[in-house]
């Protein structure tokens, strides 16, 4: 198979357009809410989810999206998402069909995605489901509890499919071939990682064979595909963000690119961005072959206000949210270029046509991220416990290196964070350069030395970092002068900063006698900034 084209910015949009127009949907206002956020962008290719679990078209052999409760809902959502899809069908429109047609009408490349194990049935276990009211059940999970991977994996996933049962792949083969025959994609995109819960948990590893063996059988049938109609039909794989953590869920990566089972490798995390993939190792692997490298920006990096996901993770100023989300997928995204990465791969960005228009026009090349402000900052890692989604975030972000307690030690070192800098403040003459680091926990008496790159610095402002009682003072109002949490800064100057690799350390030097609660570092951030809003 040629190597893939050029796309800039591939856009994975997971089929919620169905679910963001009343009932019934018109075919029209479907693909308006489809492409109308990449239309003018960098987005140069649309992978659409479509198919998890059931067919999303009439099929003879496959359950069809919503027949497993005869059409009926337990909520508005699933009733607006599955009845959209429905009443299209019934009017004998194909949303597939026409989704390809308008993508080519606009010059984007259209791939068919598949979620290969995407487990949203909220932590029901293999013994509810025949109770189960959820529109993404299928008739065949409930008939068959012992396909399912159980008390193999972690509780929220027991109801996800067990990839070493051989009638689990063939199902799956079954359903990946019908999608890719019926309709004229350009590709198909493997997605493993939503969610990454495949075999059993202590077995993955040597469990392995049996996660190639369905990209194997899916090669067959693209390669068949393509030699039908005369012309590549590409295969991608969305894996997780580094080869070891790959390795640990079963994706045996090597052994894809030796064979010649994948076309395009998108390492990503699976539950939200993660900002430390290790581009470079994935590249070297694709060394010599036409096997090309998408990393995988997700829903957010480091906030979310609501929802199922709401307080897993915090958001810390002091930019407004939205403003600093911006620049922190700048500065994700000019690390992955700088690491030689062929673009940038979007999954999950819910967007009306210009909710995500700035950064859609930007991070697909280097070129227009260049004097665009940014943070740089330390990769956040949190594994979480409780429900829902207990256990989530277990292969994800494995390099993350906040937050962490501060304590003393023998020499008087502290943890060292990596930051790696894409930007050139020097160069292209950026109005402020500033390191920052936030600290839970402190209290004025507390010394705490912050270096960078062995030296440490000066000039260090602090600045407390407000955060008004919620329960005594819903509205924010400012009353408070004092916070547990403080944010070290110290102003840099441009020549300080040089493109590459750079250690922030943070050593807490003295504790104050009252305090037992361990001091937190919680956030290490490199801002640049160019002005360019003053301009």
């Amino acid at each position: 198979m040629p190597r893939p084209p050029d796309y800039g910015i591939i856009y994975n949009w997971d089929g919620v357009p169905h679910a963001i127009s009343e009932v019934p949907q018109s075919m029209e206002a479907f693909l308006d809410k489809v492409y109308a956020p990449l239309e003018d962008t960098q987005v140069g290719a649309l992978f659409w989810c479509v198919v998890d679990h059931a067919a999303r078209w009439d099929s003879d052999e496959l359950e069809v999206l919503g027949d497993v409760h005869d059409r009926t809902y337990g909520d508005a959502y699933s009733y607006t998402a599955v009845e959209n899809i429905r009443q299209m069908l019934e009017r004998g429109e194909d949303p597939q069909a026409a989704l390809i047609q308008r993508g080519r009408e606009l010059g984007l490349q259209v791939y068919g995605s598949v979620r290969l194990n995407d487990n949203h049935l909220d932590g029901a276990q293999p013994e509810d489901l025949e109770a189960l009211d959820h529109a993404e059940l299928t008739r065949l999970r409930i008939d068959h509890p012992e396909w399912l991977l159980g008390a193999q994996t972690l509780p929220w996933f027991a109801a996800s499919w067990d990839f070493s049962v051989p009638q689990v792949r063939e199902h799956k083969l079954a359903l990946i071939a019908e999608t890719c025959r019926r309709y004229d994609w350009d590709g198909l995109e493997m997605d493993w990682q939503r969610h990454p819960f495949h075999l059993p948990q202590e077995h993955a590893y040597r469990l392995r064979y049996a996660l190639t063996d369905l990209q194997r059988a899916v090669r067959q049938v693209t390669e068949e595909v393509a030699a039908r109609r005369g012309r590549p039909f590409y295969l991608a794989a969305r894996v997780a963000g580094t080869l070891e953590m790959s390795r640990s869920i079963g994706y045996d990566v090597p052994a894809w690119i030796e064979e010649g089972l994948v076309d395009m490798l998108i390492p990503a995390g699976g539950y939200g961005t993660d900002p430390a993939i290790d581009v470079a190792g994935y590249l070297e692997l694709c060394r010599g072959t036409d096997v090309v490298v998408y990393p995988a920006l997700d829903v957010w990096l480091s906030s979310i206000t609501q929802g199922e996901h709401a307080g897993l993770i915090k958001f810390v100023g002091p930019e407004e949210a939205v403003e600093k989300e911006k620049m922190r997928n700048r500065a994700v995204a000019s690390r992955y270029h700088r690491a030689g990465a062929h673009g940038i791969y979007i999954f999950n960005w819910y967007a009306g046509r210009d909710t995500r228009r700035e950064l859609l026009a930007q991070i697909g090349a280097r070129e227009t991220l260049c004097r665009q402000d940014k943070i740089y900052a330390a990769t956040h890692r949190v594994v979480i416990r409780q429900r829902p989604w207990s256990g989530a975030t277990m292969y994800d972000r494995i390099w993350g290196e906040v937050p962490v307690a501060l304590r003393p030690t023998l020499t008087g070192a502290g943890p060292e964070i990596e930051l790696e800098v894409a930007d050139d403040p020097l160069a292209d003459s950026a109005v402020r350069v500033e390191l920052r680091v936030r600290l839970e926990e402190w209290v004025k008496g507390d010394v705490v030395r912050l270096l960078w790159d062995g030296v440490e610095r000066e000039n260090v402002e602090r600045r407390y970092h407000i955060q008004e009682n919620q329960a005594g003072n819903p509205f924010d109002a400012p009353i408070s002068e004092v916070s547990s949490a403080v944010w070290l800064c110290s102003a840099m100057a441009a020549e300080e900063v040089a493109q590459g690799r750079h250690c922030v350390e943070v050593a807490l030097q003295e504790r104050h006698p009252k305090l037992r609660a361990d001091m937190v570092l919680t956030d290490v951030e490199l801002v640049i900034a160019y002005g360019r809003e003053s301009e």
